[in-house]
């Protein structure tokens, strides 16, 4: 009977190691065959992206029983240099797996008909799979030159998008985010060669064991943050975001909601949160940082007349509660924040593709020729105003607890200033967001413009009713949060 249990164990191993694999590749090779399928039709390219990434999607939530469960599903291949191949899905990675895909799949279907009006589609949908599929990769990665290798692609296929339509200044706009991100990353790259100098390996258990030992230095850790903060946005590397607004609002979408400034943040948990634990000095830097990114962001936010530039900066913001979060160093911020990555995915999401109705109708960005747009886009409207709710952190939206358990986490760990700053930031998300839709969709109707399709709508309506539900029902995905949250701390 033992041997009968061990042969099922086994058998169960070796199909979560299949899954895992299956994760990351259907996705890259998917992104590789696209350009055969777009020969077949445009229905077939479509179709086939949406079910790359909806299987990536589900695959993902195949391995969440096992990792909640506290069963680390790993694959290891010896290779010189310290190169190896090392993925590995635990509880934190698969829950980022799992938001990440998801939200690429409803965009991806709002693109549907949104891309159809542009050239280069094919592309498109080629960048938009790999890039799911890069960002699967850097989320299961467990050495740091395999997680740099994904973080570049991500880069790459991200400087494409960014520059969709080709024209001069979105081409500028997008050498911008490249030059800027691939800088940080370089950075980070320097930091990964120190820690190998001083641990000896690349790969992040072997870290661990030996930073008990000898902790790294911290020239070692700026250099790695540095990469991170201009992968995420965050101040002084910020300026790249808003510019990339020139992007379609599916890419916005994705850079903001999805995949690439979520990266940061995920790379920011993976490496000190769940390995390498900070010292007390950085636990006080990164939150002050992350304060100053919010606070001056906001502040733009709240000047800017462009509608997906405001989003952009209210990305940033939030970004910098996600920051706090993590960096305090407590239970209670780390599951705030990995509950706001959740919750701001599914809102900021919504935001740009509302916003990418409105633009693509109205023939504008600037929310000074715009106005009463509630009355022929109601539907739009409501879906903004909903997610709009939950980034404001009202409550009974998802964004409020995510917010709120971060800053209880800050004020336990005796952050009282670094409150203060955020709150003042929450404060500025409340008017810019409310001055946003007054302007936009309240008033005289200044520029006419009809709804968008019903699969855009769609999509835009299943953000903004899983931004209320995530609240309504915050039970269930708090009880995911918090388990991932006891086995990180179990970590460390």
């Amino acid at each position: 009977m033992r041997s009968l249990d061990f042969y099922l164990l086994a058998d169960h191993r070796m199909e979560n190691e299949l899954v895992l694999f299956l994760i990351i590749f259907i996705p890259v090779i998917g992104a590789l065959v696209l350009p055969f399928i777009s020969r077949i039709s445009a229905f077939f390219r479509n179709g086939f992206s949406f079910a790359v990434i909806a299987l990536s999607c589900a695959l993902s939530f195949l391995l969440l029983p096992s990792a909640l469960k506290n069963q680390t599903i790993s694959i290891f291949k010896d290779l010189p240099l310290g190169f190896n191949f090392f993925l590995s899905a635990d509880s934190l990675a698969v829950y980022m797996a799992i938001v990440a895909s998801f939200i690429s799949a409803l965009i991806v279907l709002y693109s549907f008909d949104y891309i159809k009006h542009y050239e280069n589609q094919n592309e498109y949908y080629s960048m938009v799979v790999l890039f799911l599929g890069a960002m699967m990769g850097l989320v299961f990665s467990a050495n740091l030159i395999f997680l740099y290798v994904f973080w570049e692609i991500t880069a790459v296929t991200s400087w494409r998008l960014i520059g969709f339509f080709r024209k001069k200044e979105h081409i500028l706009r997008a050498d911008k985010a490249f030059l800027m991100t691939v800088f940080g990353s370089l950075l980070m790259l320097l930091g990964f060669i120190r820690i190998y100098q001083e641990t000896g390996s690349f790969d992040l258990f072997t870290i661990k064991e030996a930073v008990k030992l000898h902790p790294i230095s911290n020239l070692t850790i700026a250099l790695i943050l540095a990469g991170i903060f201009s992968k995420s946005a965050t101040l002084p590397f910020h300026t790249w975001l808003p510019d990339a607004g020139v992007a379609p609002s599916p890419v916005t979408a994705l850079l903001h909601a999805a995949v690439l400034v979520k990266i940061g943040v995920y790379v920011f948990a993976r490496i000190f949160v769940a390995n390498i634990p900070l010292a007390v000095f950085w636990q006080t830097v990164i939150p002050a940082i992350a304060g100053l990114s919010a606070l001056i962001s906001a502040g733009a936010a709240l000047m800017e007349t462009d509608l997906k530039r405001i989003i952009a900066y209210s990305t940033i913001s939030q970004i910098g509660f996600i920051f706090l979060g993590f960096s305090i160093g407590n239970p209670v911020g780390t599951a705030g924040a990995i509950l706001f990555i959740l919750m701001h995915g599914l809102a900021k999401a919504g935001l740009f593709l509302c916003a990418g109705i409105v633009e693509q109708n109205a023939k504008t960005k600037d929310i000074r020729q715009l106005g009463g747009l509630i009355q022929t886009m109601p539907v739009t409207a409501l879906s903004f105003l909903f997610c709009a709710f939950s980034v404001m952190s009202i409550p009974p939206f998802g964004g409020f607890f995510s917010k709120y358990m971060v800053i209880s986490g800050a004020l336990e760990s005796g952050h009282l200033i670094i409150c203060a700053v955020f709150l003042f930031g929450a404060l500025l998300t409340i008017l810019y967001l409310f001055r946003v839709f007054n302007m936009v969709f309240l008033g005289e109707i200044r520029n006419p413009a009809r709804e968008g399709s019903f699969l855009m709508l769609l999509c835009v309506a299943l953000f903004a009713a899983l931004s209320l539900a995530g609240g309504i029902f915050i039970k269930y995905p708090n009880e995911i949060v918090q388990t991932i949250t006891r086995q990180l701390v179990s970590l460390r």
